[in-house]
């Protein structure tokens, strides 16, 4: 098997270097031959780069100790669950799953649109397969997933603990899902300014593969949050860490061209903008993997120091002359056929969106690459910890928020000041008395409260346009008013959809914003039966043990908590010794959570001897509502997605 997949990596670069050639040379000649021929050797590139896949997880899944990558990711005592996730584990195979990800969407993307936009499709494919060749070149010259080892091993050093996680098992994938994601739209982008075809019709090819890559990498943003909060042991779910920031960036990106297409499909304006986002968009993705796997920045997410920087590096500086020499060259086409009628409109709050949303990546660029850039000026690295981050972005988010419940306010083209205040005052007066109950609170932090005035501000805006489309729709057909509501949804699921997403965005916020303003933590050493008393909680002591558990060494503690002198639930921290060439320890936090706060504690030290403990608990307020945003936002793009009965009514609903 470990031939078999060096053979289809070797194949697949000739398939994918042929698609190149044969797609170009058919779009220059106008041959139909050429090009099918082109979208043939794009499905074969497909199959050749999905077969090497299988190949590497059927080595990893049969404990082929024998090929190096198994015994540097895998051991043969490792579930069978975390054997398969260590095909992305290591570089080797993540760069695999990246070439992987990118065939199947080449191969869809191909036979989707095989009948239609016949001057797109071959620079398409051409602009797929050169990304594809880049990473297959990368793997046999070096970052080779099929290395034979010389002699087979008793067994490998295994996978790191900290990603045996069910959360980092599928955060990857996710993650890789929606970097690799964005190449489509990118495609599209170069195709059009290929060919001079610079109206919507890009647009909307690629409207729902733009949804997919953006839902994909929100899901892995999340999940790896939530996997940092569990696995981490540190009370906190996002430490501004650079891979962390390497994925926020592109979701920025994406989301502003996400908000920014539509004006362009209403009023025909930002087609420079639009074209910019998009390549910057992709750019930032392949920056992003490049981070992970240069060495230049320390994160625990990142691979090992590797030679593949600099590759990297060239690639995206030819991704950026090439694309943004195009739009170069296309300027005078692109010039928009509308223009901004009136500041106070809706098209004018999604500018300010896209500009808010565009200085937080360069905010979050600058800061995640400010130590790498004074240490190449001075010699010495100066550390950006995350007071920077926050200090910045705090005020970004809450500018994001005012305009996340303005925007549906506002009509198109202008806006007269009667129906302003027609929209404004029931969103404005929930603000206010929210701000006004904080105040009550006790609460005095500037950024908190505007924060939690701002989230009920957005929601009474969204319900507000719910309510109000409901009732016109019940009015107008007769329907009970939850039948009209599912109706409305179902008609317009592009701007109830985003409604909707923008509910998840309220929740994570509030969730965020409770977490980081309201966490109280304390720190006790307890003997068995001592207690501590911690946020209307006593935690009592109970055993300290020490055991094997599947070659593991535990040491685990018992607390038993009471919570207005009657004993409610048992917690047990713990401390994990995983087996290998150097012992790996991971804190295993125990967590229990309800609605208004988690109660996190962690297994700090112990001496087992006197059968003493030292525990770190922290009081985490709303915690729980950054998960629930996270599912109501995917359920809010998944609605996004679904097809509109007709083009007419999707057209209504931009």
């Amino acid at each position: 098997m470990r031939e078999l997949g060096q053979i289809c990596l070797v194949l697949s670069l000739a398939t994918a270097g042929y698609a190149v050639a044969a797609s170009l040379l058919g779009a220059r000649r106008l041959s139909a031959g050429l090009i099918q021929s082109g979208r043939n050797a794009v499905y074969a590139t497909t199959a050749l780069v999905l077969t090497a896949g299988a190949s590497l997880i059927y080595l990893l899944v049969t404990d082929r100790f024998d090929a190096l990558y198994v015994v540097q990711n895998s051991r043969a005592a490792m579930p069978v669950q975390y054997k398969v996730s260590a095909l992305w584990g290591g570089m080797e195979g993540s760069l695999l799953l990246w070439a992987m990800i990118l065939g199947i969407y080449s191969g869809v993307v191909a036979y989707q649109n095989r009948r239609r936009h016949p001057a797109l499709m071959p620079y398409v494919h051409a602009v797929c397969m050169v990304t594809t060749g880049f990473f297959v070149s990368l793997m046999l010259f070096s970052a080779n997933p099929f290395l034979p080892l010389g002699f087979t091993a008793a067994d490998g050093q295994g996978m790191n603990p900290l990603l045996q996680n069910p959360a980092m098992a599928i955060h990857p994938p996710n993650l890789y899902l929606g970097f690799v994601g964005f190449t489509i739209p990118f495609a599209f982008a170069v195709a059009a300014l290929v060919t001079g075809r610079l109206d919507t019709t890009w647009l909307h090819s690629t409207r729902r593969w733009t949804i997919i890559a953006w839902l994909f990498l929100s899901i892995g943003i999340i999940l790896g949050a939530q996997w940092a909060y569990v696995e981490l042991g540190w009370g906190g779910f996002w430490g501004w860490d650079p891979v962390e920031n390497a994925s926020l960036m592109p979701w920025l990106l994406a989301t502003a061209y996400l908000h920014s297409v539509m004006i362009e499909e209403k009023k025909q304006m930002l087609r420079v903008w639009n074209v910019l986002l998009i390549i910057a968009t992709f750019a930032m993705c392949i920056f992003g993997t490049f981070l992970t796997r240069s060495g230049i920045v320390s994160s625990v997410h990142a691979f090992a120091n590797s030679n593949l920087g600099p590759m990297f590096a060239i690639f995206l500086a030819l991704v950026l002359a090439g694309s943004l020499g195009l739009v170069a060259y296309r300027l005078p086409e692109l010039k928009s056929e509308g223009k901004l009628d009136a500041v106070l409109s809706r098209e004018s709050s999604f500018l300010f969106n896209n500009l808010v949303l565009v200085v937080a990546c360069f905010a979050v660029l600058w800061g995640t690459m400010f130590p790498v850039i004074t240490e190449a000026i001075t010699g010495t690295q100066m550390t950006v910890g995350p007071p920077f981050f926050n200090r910045v972005n705090v005020p970004i988010m809450l500018l994001l928020l005012l305009l996340t419940g303005v925007g549906p306010l506002i009509a198109w083209r202008k806006a007269s000041l009667p129906s302003l205040k027609r929209a404004f005052a029931t969103p404005t007066a929930t603000g206010v008395v929210t701000l006004g109950t904080m105040f009550y609170l006790g609460v005095r932090d500037f950024a908190t409260v505007m924060a939690f005035a701002l989230a009920a501000f957005v929601t009474a805006t969204i319900l507000q346009e719910f309510w109000r489309g409901a009732r016109a729709r019940g009015s107008a057909t007769g329907e009970a008013f939850h039948r009209a509501l599912v109706s409305l949804t179902w008609r317009n699921k592009r701007r109830y959809g985003g409604y909707i997403i923008h509910i998840g965005i309220v929740c994570m916020a509030i969730g965020i914003t409770g977490s980081s303003s309201f966490q109280r933590e304390t720190q006790a050493t307890l003997l068995p039966g001592q207690t501590v008393d911690f946020a209307g909680y006593r935690l009592q002591m109970g055993d300290l043990e020490l055991y094997d558990s599947s070659g593991v060494q535990v040491v685990s503690a018992e607390l038993l908590v009471f919570q207005d002198g009657e004993p409610k639930f048992r917690m047990w921290p713990q401390r994990h010794f995983h087996p290998g060439p150097e012992v790996q320890p991971t804190t295993e936090v125990a967590i229990w959570s309800n609605m208004r706060h988690d109660l996190y504690v962690v297994l700090a030290a112990w001496d087992l001897d006197r059968g003493s403990a030292t525990f770190k608990a922290y009081l985490n307020p709303l915690v729980k509502w950054i998960w629930i945003g996270g599912l109501v936002l995917v359920f809010g793009t998944v609605i996004c997605m679904l097809p509109d009965r007709s083009a007419e009514v999707g057209a209504r609903n931009y």
